[in-house]
């Protein structure tokens, strides 16, 4: 009986799933009256006897104890035949407790099942085929080492840490390409460092953390966006489009802010925070700690009560700096940064770069 599929981190994978259908049914056959037998999930680690259903629910959730290979918790013989090629050790030698954590976040982003709350159900993956696919790449990437015989990296965590580095010592475009390219020379053939800071960026852009161009009259009449994207001359004032050659008089960088709320709800850990102020935060007379304590916040929940009643429901906040619409400023640039700040967070996560979305 081939139990490779215990080892393999991507809870999300056909092969994880079917491997968690089979233990259910071998389990089955040695239940008690009330359906109740020991939960091998990493979390009860045999150590909690919950019904059945509620194992496969941990499974999926929480993955299959590594090691557990022979099920003697559950009535199997304590040596039976596996074949060659089952897993020797939990995780491969160049995964380390950061990697795993980098997996969980790619889990909870890949939409597949989600502790939210009392009121939460296993969410079945409703993702397009598409946009799973980009996910499987990440695994893909996250679980081959960067070269052949690899023990420190993978090939995602040695991308991650290269970009951590580009921007925590603000290196320019063509000093990270120059080193690319170095590396990819120095390092064996067949390695999986990317040559071209394209390659980097794609690789990023393929978990919603990428921008669209928007062009933008000259004359900041309109966008040319939905049913304005292919006209060539501005609907409002007639001007063209573009300088020359199919360059814009000017352009907008738009980060899509619905890719981004989801994920702030595909997360377990941040989906919680999220529900914070309903669910978390001590209210005090007198004291002003967050957003949900001011009287602007308690007068909207008194006009909408239906969307105050949920705690999930995403309340934001808009600022600019350097905002220019009249040219009343004496500033010869255009470039106004636009950001979103969610304040249903805790004041300690509500204004950190991570959560701050900037929308130029």
């Amino acid at each position: 009986m081939d139990r490779r599929w215990i080892s393999n981190p991507d809870r999300l994978s056909a092969e994880y799933e079917n491997g968690v259908g089979e233990f259910v049914t071998f389990v089955r056959g040695i239940l008690d009256v009330q359906g109740l037998t020991k939960c091998p999930c990493n979390r009860c680690m045999n150590r909690e006897v919950h019904h059945i259903d509620s194992v496969r629910y941990h499974l999926l959730i929480y993955g299959f104890l590594k090691d557990y290979i022979h099920w003697t918790e559950h009535g199997e013989q304590s040596n039976p035949q596996v074949p060659l090629g089952s897993p020797i050790q939990d995780t491969p030698p160049y995964m380390n407790d950061q990697d795993d954590e980098m997996a969980d976040a790619l889990r909870d982003a890949a939409g597949h099942a989600y502790d939210i709350g009392s009121s939460s159900d296993l969410l079945s993956d409703m993702r397009p085929p598409a946009e799973q696919a980009r996910y499987d790449k990440l695994f893909e990437e996250l679980h081959n080492p960067l070269y052949d015989d690899c023990m420190k990296f993978s090939a995602l965590t040695f991308i991650v840490k290269l970009m951590n580095m580009k921007f925590l010592y603000k290196w320019s475009d063509q000093s990270f390409v120059a080193l690319l390219k170095l590396l990819h020379e120095a390092l064996p053939v067949g390695n999986r460092c990317p040559r071209t800071y394209y390659e980097t960026r794609k690789l990023f852009c393929d978990v919603g953390l990428g921008y669209e161009h928007i062009d933008v009259c000259k004359h900041d009449c309109t966008l040319f966006y939905k049913e304005h994207k292919d006209d060539d001359v501005c609907p409002i004032c007639g001007v063209s489009r573009y300088v020359r050659k199919k360059i814009p008089h000017k352009r907008l960088l738009y980060f899509p802010i619905t890719p981004q709320l989801k994920h702030l709800y595909s997360s377990k850990h941040k989906a919680r925070a999220m529900r914070w102020h309903k669910e978390q935060r001590l209210e005090e007379d007198g004291k002003l700690r967050h957003p949900a304590d001011g009287e602007a916040w308690k007068k909207f929940d008194s006009l909408y009560p239906k969307f105050a009643g949920d705690p999930r429901s995403v309340r934001m906040g808009l600022a600019s700096d350097g905002f220019n619409p009249f040219n009343h400023m004496s500033t010869s640039y255009s470039m106004w940064p636009v950001i979103l700040i969610p304040y249903n967070l805790p004041p300690w996560l509500t204004c950190i770069g991570v959560i701050i979305y900037c929308h130029c």
